[in-house]
């Protein structure tokens, strides 16, 4: 018989095995774009002193050339890794010049979508790649929906937590395979109650009208540029953001590693009416990679992912199935604009309890009816979050998206708890607290507090978030970046621009036939 979540976390501290969940790793990515004092997007190329955007690997760009990205190390204090990405908004604010990084996940007023410029990523073929992925994505999606940004929170347990974890539970599978297919149970959790992390984090209830230039939609008009939805959560998660037919045909419910990765595969291998109308390679320009349904992996967009560190030259789907699921990356964390990083210790210690909780949870698979919930549940809180007596559909009906919180964050508390004696702290159980505060009092949700802020302002979206993002420039730069810091960042940035011309230097074949290669392989 299965244990329940208080059983097993009770062997996990009668056994000590609790003590392995200390080398808990984790590791941020945060998106932000790079506009001048006025509010428009930058149309300067990346700063030579971030280095080299292909091979630095703390501070490169995402789909545009204006959209930063940053990565920290791993580490296993959350709060690491967060003092770390302080220190990487330091560090570029000191090459900036008379420009800001954006502090919202909804874009700023963008006047017109050419001229947001695509990352460009040098003349290497892996760089030209990378490039034409980008502009593959600009002909399937439009480029304006690329500018959103996010924040990707990346957690692992270490090996001997998963051993101690595999004999507690007798379990005689392989390490590897145990190790999979526990991530893709936390995974299938994650993704039946990560309606509740849109709810409490949501940050993104309005947007630059700009956003949604000639197009259809269903928003209200807060003022004269700025649009919103009265209970709105997160618009960028919502099917005004990162969302297309073609991928919702696709039916991936994460079940087990090996149809995850063959449904991927299927998908990059398959076919799509409208990618063959837009032709691969057209008077001598590549417009996209491949005319299938996904050009590459990372092209799939889910609010959670099963990860594996790359080796040189290899494919993600490859990694995943030569050594398994190493980490997740949990991709539905708004930036929030009342925060210098826009997230905070108290959400990260939330995740790691709700994450966790996830992983010690009933183990039932996903199938269609509840992946059709599960979905149709997201839109409602994206779109209504704060709507007063709200409901969502479940397997066994209907439920009060109250009620359905309160359940859930019983349970996270029962593992804050744990996590509580185990490092000697208050402050897990702390951040369940404020996040039952919420789900009473929708007031205190950021969305709550973004749709007030602006109100009581008077500015236009665009306009507050600016103002925002100058005072956080301010408070980061309140406290100098260490010089030893500034100086190994410098000789890191340094480095990749030599790394790069080095790559260049290597090629030895002709794009066409790189691709060709890339696509076979």
């Amino acid at each position: 018989m299965a244990c329940t979540l208080q059983e097993q976390l009770e062997q996990l501290v009668s056994s000590g095995n609790v003590a392995h969940l200390k080398g808990v790793l984790h590791g941020i990515e945060k998106e932000g774009l790079r506009v001048d004092l006025s509010g428009d997007l930058a149309q300067t190329a990346h700063p030579k002193g971030l280095g080299s955007a292909m091979t630095n690997g703390e501070i490169t760009t995402d789909y545009s050339e204006a959209l930063l990205e940053f990565i920290t190390p791993v580490y296993e204090q959350p709060e690491d890794a967060l003092n770390h990405l302080e220190n990487l908004h330091r560090f570029t604010y000191q090459q900036l010049d008379q420009e800001v990084i954006w502090g919202g996940s909804m874009p700023c007023h963008i006047h017109d979508a050419a001229a947001i410029p695509i990352a460009r990523y040098g003349s290497s073929n892996v760089g030209h790649l990378k490039h034409v992925y980008r502009v593959g994505l600009e002909h399937r999606y439009g480029k304006m929906m690329q500018t959103i940004a996010g924040i990707h929170y990346n957690f692992s347990l270490p090996d001997s937590f998963w051993e101690a974890l595999k004999a507690q539970q007798q379990n005689t599978d392989s390490l590897q395979e145990y190790r999979s297919a526990s991530y893709f149970r936390l995974i299938r959790n994650f993704r039946r109650h990560s309606w509740a992390l849109l709810y409490l984090f949501g940050a993104s209830p309005a947007l630059c009208d700009s956003f949604l230039e000639g197009r259809e939609h269903a928003l209200e008009y807060l003022n004269e540029h700025t649009l919103y939805l009265p209970y709105a959560t997160s618009l960028r998660m919502s099917d005004l953001g990162y969302s297309n037919k073609a991928q919702a045909s696709l039916g991936i419910c994460f079940n087990h590693l090996n149809t995850y990765m063959h449904s991927l595969h299927r998908a990059i291998h398959t076919p799509y009416p409208a990618y063959e109308a837009i032709g691969q390679k057209v008077d001598g320009s590549y417009r996209q990679l491949n005319t299938n349904i996904l050009q590459i992996e990372n092209e799939y967009y889910s609010d959670i992912r099963p990860k594996r560190v790359t080796e040189s030259g290899e494919k993600p789907l490859h990694a995943l199935q030569n050594r398994g699921v190493q980490y997740i990356e949990v991709r539905n964390t708004d930036i929030n604009p009342f925060l210098p990083i826009g997230i905070c210790a108290q959400q990260a210690r939330f995740l790691d309890a709700f994450l966790i909780t996830c992983l010690l949870m009933d183990d039932t698979e996903i199938g269609d009816q509840e992946c059709d919930l599960i979905s149709d549940n997201l839109q409602k809180v994206v779109n209504r979050g704060r709507e007063p007596g709200l409901t969502l559909d479940t397997i066994d009906g209907e439920v009060t998206l109250v009620a359905a919180g309160e359940k859930l964050l019983d349970a996270v508390s029962l593992t804050a708890q744990m996590l509580d004696t185990l490092h000697n702290t208050s402050l897990y159980s702390e951040s369940v607290a404020a996040q039952v505060a919420k789900l009473h009092d929708s007031a205190l949700t950021p969305s709550a507090q973004v749709l007030a802020a602006l109100k009581e302002s008077g500015l236009g979206h665009t306009e507050w978030l600016l103002q925002k993002s100058r005072e956080h420039q301010a408070t980061l730069q309140e406290n100098p970046l260490d010089a030893a810091l500034a100086q190994q960042l410098a000789e890191t940035a340094e480095a990749s621009l030599a790394a790069q011309r080095e790559i260049e230097a290597a090629d030895d074949v002709d794009f066409d036939t790189y691709l060709a290669q890339y696509l076979a392989s």
